[in-house]
Formats: structure tokens, C-alpha cells, sequence
């Protein structure tokens, strides 16, 4: 349902659109099945578009004009960010005849960005308080850790190139049972493996470099370990994790710059998150429920 923020009307395609952001975020990190935090991102939805909309009533308030220059530079920085004028259009779903409207919603981004800017002040000296940069890279350590890494090596075999699936199958399970009963894997691998000796052993990897199908078995295994036969793309594999380098912290010394960016922003989200609180609390705002006619 559609609601009404200081006498604006938010019309439900707004929400819906900002509640398919969220959840499909959510959807492709892995964290929600099907509806069962569908009530959870549309509240959170409205509580994000609530926000914006009381920011840019109170920029639209003020009284300090966005000049001519201003408008063009930043209409000239999108069309370059876009890759020209002419993609700019096509990726805005726009024509140059709606140029005048371009210009407006621009100049509100802009007012939107001053009046941000006076809330948050000036930044705080990352230098002045090394204590408090080191607190935060503390807190948050797990954005500051290596990738965990393994090396690999396996065996593979083409199914196209096999006269008979099934029995390419029942071989490998025997090749297998030889290696898990003590067999080196290398010598076996240069006896079966459809790729060239050198091929075998994958080096070091992290996540998102191999086959997805390749890495869950690789991942979920221990040194030493043989895995069982399993396809991928038209294949059979083997394969045997030689070696482990497990996600450690990086020195504080290394990532100083971008933690201290991120104090930097965190500083600025927290001034901006009070402020948008503040004007919560003497905000009006209410949902449109639609009334159900008779009969309904």
C-alpha cells in the first residue's frame, strides 16, 4: 500500500521496486529462501525511502539555489560516467527532449548532496586519533582477512571421449579405492588422467577462481583427503587437497588507508543515520490503506 510522508504521496510501485532491490540483494547472497523475510525488507523498504524522501523535503526548504554551472558540470559528469550522451539516454530510458527534466532531478540530487554534506561537517583527523582507527580495524576484522586458499591436484577424464559412461565410472571408482588404499596420486594421475602431467596439480586457489562444482568439493575436503568421483561439464573428476592456507588477518600496517576510509564513511553514515532519526520524530507519516468496497 502506498504511504504518505508529510503530505507526500509514496505510490506503492516506489516501495515495490526498492523491496525487489533488497530482497533479490538478499536472494543472491545466499541468506533468504523463498517469501520468509518478505514482511522484514518491506518494512525495511519503506524505512529506506522514508529516509531519502525527509532528506530531500529538507533540502527542497532551503533557500540556496543550485546554479546553472553547477547543474551542467554534473549533467556532463554523468553523461561521461555513462559512457557518452548518446548511452547516457538509452541507459536512463530517456530522450534529449526530456532534457529540462535531466536538469531538474540533478539539481535535486545536488541540493540533496549540500545539505548532507553541512550535516556530516567536517571529517574527524584519522592522524589525531590512532587509538579510535585502530579500535575500528579491531571491530571489524573480518573485512580485513586474507581469502582462504587450497591446492588441489586431480584427476580428470572426458565423458565424450569414453565408449561407455558407466563403465568409465566404475574404473574411476576403482582408481579411487587405490588411492584412498595409499596409491600416490601423482603416478596414478600421469596412468589415468585425460591431462597432460603438468595439469594435475591446480596450485594454490581461491574462491570464485575454478568451477563452481570444482571448489565445493576442493573447499569442503581436508589435506590429504580423496574425494569421490564427481561430474562437471562433461567430465569425471578426482581429487585430493595437497594444501591448506586458512583466512588470517592482515597486519593493520597493510590496510591503514582503507580502513581508514571506511572510519571515514562509517563517521559520515552514523551523523547521516542520527540526522534522518531526528527528522523521523516530528514526521508525518502514515500508509494509505484502500478500502474494500461493497460486496468485497
Amino acid at each position: 500500500m502506498p504511504i504518505i510522508i508529510n503530505g507526500e504521496l509514496i505510490d506503492e510501485d516506489v516501495i515495490g521496486q526498492e523491496f525487489s532491490e533488497i530482497k533479490g540483494y538478499h536472494e543472491r547472497v545466499g541468506r533468504i529462501s523463498c517469501c520468509e523475510r518478505d514482511d522484514e525488507f518491506r518494512a525495511q523498504a519503506i524505512d529506506n525511502i522514508t529516509g531519502r524522501v525527509l532528506v530531500s523535503q529538507e533540502a527542497r526548504k532551503r533557500d540556496e539555489p543550485i546554479s546553472e554551472e553547477e547543474i551542467d558540470a554534473a549533467v556532463a559528469r554523468l553523461k561521461e560516467e555513462h559512457g557518452g550522451e548518446q548511452q547516457f539516454y538509452f541507459n536512463m530510458g530517456l530522450t534529449p527532449e526530456q532534457a529540462d527534466l535531466i536538469r531538474e532531478n540533478v539539481s535535486a540530487s545536488l541540493a540533496v548532496d549540500k545539505l548532507l554534506q553541512e550535516v556530516c561537517g567536517p571529517d574527524p583527523d584519522p592522524e589525531a586519533d590512532e587509538a579510535a582507527l585502530k579500535a575500528f580495524y579491531e571491530k571489524r576484522i573480518s573485512d580485513y582477512m586474507t581469502q582462504e586458499e587450497v591446492r588441489a591436484s586431480h584427476i580428470f577424464k572426458s565423458v565424450q571421449q569414453a565408449e561407455d559412461r558407466e563403465e568409465l565410472l566404475k574404473d574411476l571408482c576403482e582408481v579411487r579405492r587405490q588411492l584412498v588404499a595409499g596409491a600416490d596420486f601423482l603416478e596414478t594421475a600421469k596412468e589415468y588422467s585425460d591431462k597432460p602431467a603438468d595439469e594435475v596439480d591446480l596450485g594454490f586457489f581461491k574462491r570464485g577462481e575454478l568451477m563452481d562444482e570444482f571448489e565445493v568439493v576442493a573447499f569442503s575436503m581436508n589435506v590429504g583427503e580423496i574425494s569421490p568421483v564427481f561430474p562437471m561439464h562433461g567430465s569425471f573428476h578426482i581429487a585430493t587437497v595437497t594444501d591448506r592456507k586458512p583466512s588470517v588477518a592482515i597486519p593493520f600496517e597493510e590496510v591503514e588507508n582503507e580502513v581508514k576510509d571506511a572510519w571515514l564513511q562509517a563517521d559520515r553514515d552514523a551523523k547521516i543515520k542520527d540526522y534522518i532519526a531526528e527528522l523521523k520524530r516530528s514526521a508525518a507519516i502514515e500508509e494509505v490503506r484502500e478500502e474494500v468496497g461493497e460486496g468485497g
